[in-house]
């Protein structure tokens, strides 16, 4: 397996020296940036399998650059972990709704931000893998990440798609907002319990022109489940 590359995008000269040995050592790749623009070029070039950001870059912002690598058909589904000093909760939500995958505020352990590297690559990693899940009319193909419904193709966020998979795999349970959280975004992950409730609404607004919404259904007092029966 070859090594996987990591893209770090940080301006201060020495966290981006720091992160290069850290992963280096650690058998991956490293592509490096000091501003958003360079990153973003690296990103085209490269199709990194992760990437680093810090918020606070000069010119144009970290969190911009997540929204421009979000909504790029190449790199949507490209993990990235935000790197910043700003460790309040309505920042983290922030770049979580954005499409944040992870969250890392400054100072930070190196040992403890690498294993967080790779629990989020083996978690893509595994969800690239397996055959088409089937439930209902519907049809998510893990490895070109579409979903189909009677054959139609529809649109989802990177979020929307692994919340909707594993809905698909575990079907007819109950699962509270918590449990979503760390299936999804990762049991180390501290994020309000309404960012999982702003991906369900997208989701349903995705499935409802073809009158799938109610696959998705609210249990009042529990959380959500996913049953093809109304």
């Amino acid at each position: 397996m070859s090594a996987p590359i990591v893209l770090v995008v940080e301006d201060e000269s020495s966290i981006r020296d720091m992160l290069s040995f850290t992963l280096q050592t650690a058998g991956m790749t490293v592509q490096a940036a000091g501003n958003a623009e360079q990153g973003w070029q690296l990103a085209l070039n490269e199709t990194p399998d992760l990437v680093l950001l810090d918020w606070m870059l000069p010119g144009v912002p970290g969190v911009s650059l997540l929204s421009r690598l979000k909504s790029h058909e190449k790199l949507k589904q490209v993990p990235v972990i935000m790197l910043t000093a700003r460790a309040d909760e309505t920042d983290q939500v922030q770049g979580f709704e954005m499409g944040a995958d992870d969250y890392v505020t400054k100072p930070f352990s190196p040992r403890a931000l690498l294993a967080r590297i790779r629990a989020l690559l083996r978690r893509f990693d595994d969800a690239t893998l397996g055959e088409s899940v089937v439930a209902g009319r519907m049809r998510l193909d893990t490895t070109s990440h579409r979903l189909t419904i009677d054959g139609d193709e529809v649109k989802l966020g990177p979020k929307e798609f692994r919340l909707l998979q594993f809905f698909m795999t575990h079907i007819n349970r109950v699962f509270t907002r918590n449990q979503l959280l760390d299936e999804v975004w990762g049991d180390r992950v501290v994020v309000e319990d309404r960012t999982i409730d702003v991906h369900i609404r997208r989701l349903r607004r995705a499935l409802e022109e073809h009158g799938c919404e109610s696959y998705i259904q609210t249990i009042r007092g529990s959380g959500y489940r996913f049953s093809v029966t109304e």
